[in-house]
């Protein structure tokens, strides 16, 4: 017999509950929700098992098209779903001329705006970043 105090316990999606169900079955193996009072080992506790399963079922199916339909009224409002920019436009192109210009270093276009170097890089134009080559030192021949 295998205990469980509820049925989302023991599964996260309702394909691994049935299918879980079906394998506890052939194996002669009993299960028991508690909170639910099921019991899979008497006629009315394996029809309970399967009318919760179908309903939850439908519950995530509900929760999926809601979500859908939630995603699409947003895009219609003109939301694209993604995070604000932690740079606005202007603060975007002083840190793309100061990089170009060498003035600052990735790490202190970074420090002056608080934020890390991976949301500069992520804010620098790719098309008009000019490549950093290091700097030439003077070589002396002895």
């Amino acid at each position: 017999m295998l205990q469980v105090t509820r049925l989302d316990r023991l599964s996260r999606s309702v394909l691994h509950l049935v299918t879980l169900g079906a394998e506890l079955r052939e194996r002669g193996i009993g299960l028991h929700v508690i909170e639910q009072g099921i019991d899979t080992d008497t006629m009315e506790g394996r029809a309970m098992f399967g009318m919760l399963s179908a309903l939850a079922e439908l519950q995530r199916e509900l929760i999926v098209a809601n979500t859908n339909d939630g995603l699409a009224s947003a895009r219609a409002r003109g939301r694209v779903g993604r995070r604000r920019p932690k740079l606005t436009e202007d603060q975007a192109a002083l840190a793309q001329r100061l990089y170009d210009e060498r003035e600052k270093t990735v790490q202190q276009i970074a420090g002056m705006f608080s934020v890390p170097r991976s949301t500069v890089y992520g804010h620098l134009e790719r098309a008009k970043t000019l490549p950093r080559r290091p700097k030439r030192t003077a070589v002396t021949k002895p």
